[in-house]
């Protein structure tokens, strides 16, 4: 085999990479983005739609899950809920007899709230309870193995796609 036969041989197959490769990789960078896109976008939904009526319904929550799972990819979602203890009566101080002590939260996590969805159907929030709603993928993108096989970048707890939202409930829900 000659000097010019090795050489045309990595040029062809340099040009087979830098013409299949790298496209795919382009290609697989934008379906992850259209993914991010839409989990945002249903995670955004979901919290609005629980501000809106003050509750969770099994039916909302795998509504969630299930536009989460049409990107082709799995999720971990979580769910935090900060929930407003009321701490009426107490005053701070003997000065100002109108006001009223701190508010207190303590939360709620993913479990409890799939324990009560399994329990009665429904999560009911009230008026000024915060709901923190969030999504990683759990399985390896297209995008993310050929970046790994070329750059050897992304490891085992590296997410391509991630969302959150928050958002404050601006009603007491009923059931």
């Amino acid at each position: 085999m000659s000097g010019e036969t090795l050489t045309t041989i990595i040029a062809i197959f340099l040009a087979a990479i830098l013409i299949g490769i790298f496209p795919m990789m382009a290609i697989a960078d934008r379906n992850d983005d259209i993914s991010q896109l839409s989990v945002q976008t249903s995670i955004t939904e979901f919290v609005d739609t629980v501000r809106k009526t003050g509750k969770i319904t099994r039916d909302t929550y795998d509504s969630l899950v299930m536009e989460l799972y049409s990107t082709g990819n799995t999720y971990d979602v979580t769910l935090e809920i900060q929930v407003l203890d009321d701490n009426p009566s107490k005053k701070t101080t003997q000065a100002d007899e109108t006001k009223i002590g701190e508010n207190i939260y303590y939360t709620v996590y993913t479990s409890q709230v799939i324990n009560e969805l399994d329990r009665n159907g429904f999560y009911i929030l009230k008026e000024g309870d915060m709901v923190t709603v969030s999504a990683s993928n759990n399985n390896k993108t297209i995008s993310q193995s050929l970046k790994n096989f070329f750059y050897s970048l992304s490891g085992t707890n590296t997410y391509s796609i991630v969302a959150s939202q928050t958002g404050i409930v601006a009603v007491n829900g009923s059931k």
